[in-house]
């Protein structure tokens, strides 16, 4: 039979949820296995920056973890602003490496997974800041797909979703400010859902009304919906709130979608050029969607033709990078040196400090008219869904986004051509699911993205499970 890590593999967070609570399993047994694995596995992936076995086997061994619906299930925390009250954090950052810097106290939703009962074995390794699409901090060094040690797991969700698709944790922790949970979930196989702004508190010390969301990366449908259920809802004095769901987010999987009105964009309106097997993905996902009994024809908003929006994007992203640098500072209670960032982050934090605050407050007037004609190609014309490429191309080779000193931003500019499908809908507040629906024929994964109207979680999860039962890709496993 093997070893316990290894009988216990490739179980979904649901089905090891099942197994403690009907005792077959003891509480700390799934987080024992899941520690031997990623010694096991993670030599190759460098997915696990950071890890806490013997404290996380020690809570579940005490009985710490609660009576929650997840309890006993290993899980990583993405090492991003996930404060985690007595461990350490990173964000990617060689000097807050460095200082062996400790989280005093946890932000709220990482409160939620421990309530819901989650194992926390460790981080999930990011770029620094999270500003790339890839997951090679200089702090760590390269993270790899486990699909394709020559390749990229995406990012900046790189680490969990690395960990999740070699199975060394079922779920992980993962945000999205630009598609980093949906361009990981991508490149490694896997489930991503980026949420509505406002689906899950940024409390305490983030505002919702930002680029940025998180919840998880996922090998099944059924697992993401039971995290958003156990993440949703607002903390005090958030800023935007989606109306709460009607029910569970896990009874809408399986559930009627009804007949959907589908538009397909398999193109990119800017003329960035998409890769054969991404066109493919979506083609062959519009025909099974078709098959299903939903109405698909190729269509999709203008505004995802604007010029405009990528510039006031960038402004904004280079904002978020020069407050990182300057909350980094604070953190270690001095000014970042030059020596202590990387080439890319500074010169963005430079950017935006070059800026006047006419420009930032034109940036967001700008974006926010972007999103009221984004929304209305669903609110006001019809349409139920949009279905994507997640990205133009399959996974990149690893250094594809290399820090170059000399040319710092290079590998900010090489980015947009790479993932410029994703970031429009940070700036729209809706949610949107990447799923695995194509791998090339050299075995590299490729998702297909789902955009619904706002706060509309719950048809994307409708669909996504008819596609999972319709294609089934939990049989796919990178060895």
């Amino acid at each position: 039979m093997g070893t316990l890590g290894e009988q216990l593999h490739w179980l979904d967070a649901t089905a090891l949820a099942e197994l403690v609570r009907r005792g077959d399993l003891a509480p700390e047994e799934p987080t024992v296995a899941a520690a031997e694995r990623i010694e096991h596995i993670d030599s190759e992936l460098n997915a696990v920056n950071l890890r806490w076995f013997e404290r996380a086997i020690e809570r579940a061994r005490n009985d710490s973890l609660g009576s929650g619906p997840l309890r006993g299930v290993p899980f990583l925390l993405k090492d991003l602003w996930a404060n985690y009250a007595g461990h350490p954090i990173t964000n990617g950052n060689r000097a807050l490496k460095a200082a062996g810097h400790v989280s005093t106290s946890s932000t709220w939703l990482v409160d939620r997974f421990e309530a819901a009962g989650l194992s926390i074995l460790g981080r999930g390794a990011s770029p620094e800041w999270g500003s790339l699409p890839s997951t090679e901090p200089l702090a760590f060094g390269i993270t790899r797909n486990p699909w394709s040690l020559d390749h990229s797991p995406g990012g900046s969700s790189g680490g969990s979703a690395s960990a999740v698709a070699a199975g060394m944790v079922p779920i992980a922790h993962a945000s999205d400010g630009g598609g980093s949970i949906r361009i990981p979930a991508s490149c490694c196989g896997l489930v991503g859902l980026k949420t509505s702004q406002g689906r899950i508190t940024a409390g305490p010390l983030r505002d919702e009304s930002g680029l940025g969301v998180e919840l998880c990366v996922s090998r099944t449908v059924r697992d993401t919906a039971l995290v958003l259920d156990i993440a949703q809802g607002p903390g005090v004095g958030d800023t935007v709130i989606a109306a709460a769901p009607a029910r569970p987010y896990v009874d809408e999987v399986g559930a009627d979608t009804g007949r959907l009105r589908i538009g397909v964009l398999d193109f990119h309106p800017r003329g960035f050029d998409v890769h054969d097997e991404c066109v493919k993905a979506v083609r062959n996902t519009a025909r099974i969607l078709e098959s299903l009994g939903h109405h698909v024809e190729p269509a999709y908003p203008a505004a995802l033709a604007d010029e405009v929006f990528p510039k006031q994007f960038s402004t904004l992203w280079a904002a978020n990078m020069a407050v990182h640098r300057a909350r980094t500072g604070d953190l270690l209670g001095r000014p970042l040196a030059i020596d202590e960032v990387e080439p890319i982050n500074w010169a963005l934090a430079d950017f935006a400090n070059s800026l006047s605050a006419e420009a930032y407050a034109t940036a967001l007037g700008s974006v926010a008219q972007f999103r009221r004609t984004l929304q209305a190609w669903w609110a006001s014309d019809g349409w139920d869904l949009l279905l994507t490429p997640t990205m133009a191309a399959p996974p990149a080779p690893v250094r594809f986004l290399e820090n170059t000193p000399d040319k710092p931003l290079a590998p900010f500019a090489k980015s947009g051509p790479y993932v410029p499908f994703t970031a429009a809908f940070n700036a729209s507040y809706q949610p949107a699911i990447s799923l695995p629906m194509h791998w090339t024929p050299d075995g590299l994964p490729v998702g297909v993205q789902l955009v619904a109207a706002y706060a509309r979680e719950d048809l994307l999860i409708r669909v996504a499970s008819q596609l999972e039962l319709a294609a089934p890709w939990s049989h796919r496993r990178p060895y």
